[in-house]
């Protein structure tokens, strides 16, 4: 995670005839785009911050289109290379429509989808668990898979995420939404933030409480945009008596296990 983490925005010398691996992760916060080459190795990657999902669904498809646009550019100028393909991933239980708008915003890029995964099990190709839970806690949904010996035994998206955090803080601080983002994305607030969003986590935790229950889950692994928030792992794992373990850079995981799944169906 540190490895890709620290690529963002690089240039990286691509040699004719590398396979590039392309995932792009469409949030509810952002849009991040990711490329390995066929070892999975990071080159680089981009983001930038969106307001074009809601709850896992596409609210403005030219807005997606065009940010997707942006940072495939962006990424070309880096590698000196043409993206031609890439996978995508969408919240556990989303229908075949909304499933198909997530592929046209991509292909509106450029970009050929060679695959559609599911949230959680895209980020498990980078955590690579057998047994627990990945909670992967997003702008606007929260996807839990549960995996038993390395396959997937059941998969939940809940409406909750990061934007209700966010509007806690909004109301307390008297600020416009966008404001209170940027608070909550600053590291330097989070000691004095997590007191205030605290009931939001431990709502959280309840439905994830919930959706594991009789499923014999002896850890939670924690990825997605909100997990970001210094000190949230302890209130989840609190609230749920499951120990609780967060990856450095959450936020970077799944669209990291999207472009590892980029080329298989």
């Amino acid at each position: 995670m540190d490895a890709t983490y620290a690529r963002r925005g690089k240039t990286a010398a691509v040699r004719p005839g590398t396979t590039l691996k392309v995932g792009v992760d469409l949030g509810t916060a952002s849009i991040v785009v990711v490329v390995l080459d066929e070892n999975d190795t990071p080159l680089t990657w981009e983001m930038e911050e969106a307001s074009v999902i809601r709850d896992g669904l596409v609210v403005d498809f030219a807005g997606a289109g065009a940010i997707v646009r942006r940072l495939k550019g962006r990424i070309e100028e880096h590698l000196g290379a043409e993206l031609r393909s890439a996978a995508i991933a969408v919240p556990p239980g989303t229908g075949v429509r909304d499933c198909a708008t997530h592929g046209y915003v991509v292909e509106s890029a450029g970009l050929e989808v060679t695959s559609v995964l599911d949230e959680p099990t895209a980020a498990n190709a980078v955590l690579g668990i057998r047994d627990g839970a990945i909670v992967d806690i997003g702008g606007g949904t929260t996807g839990i898979a549960v995996f038993s010996e390395g396959a997937v035994s059941a998969v939940f998206d809940e409406p909750t995420g990061g934007t209700h955090v966010s509007l806690v803080i909004a109301g307390n601080r008297k600020i416009p939404f966008p404001d209170a983002e940027r608070l909550k994305q600053d590291p330097r607030m989070h000691r004095e933030l997590l007191p205030l969003v605290t009931p939001v986590l431990q709502k959280m935790a309840s439905i994830v409480s919930g959706c594991v229950k009789g499923h014999d889950v002896k850890v939670l692994y924690l990825v997605g945009g909100t997990c970001c928030l210094e000190g949230m792992e302890r209130v989840i794992e609190r609230e749920t008596g499951i120990p609780a373990f967060k990856p450095a850079h959450p936020f970077l995981v799944t669209p990291l296990g999207i472009a590892m799944n980029c080329g298989s169906r």
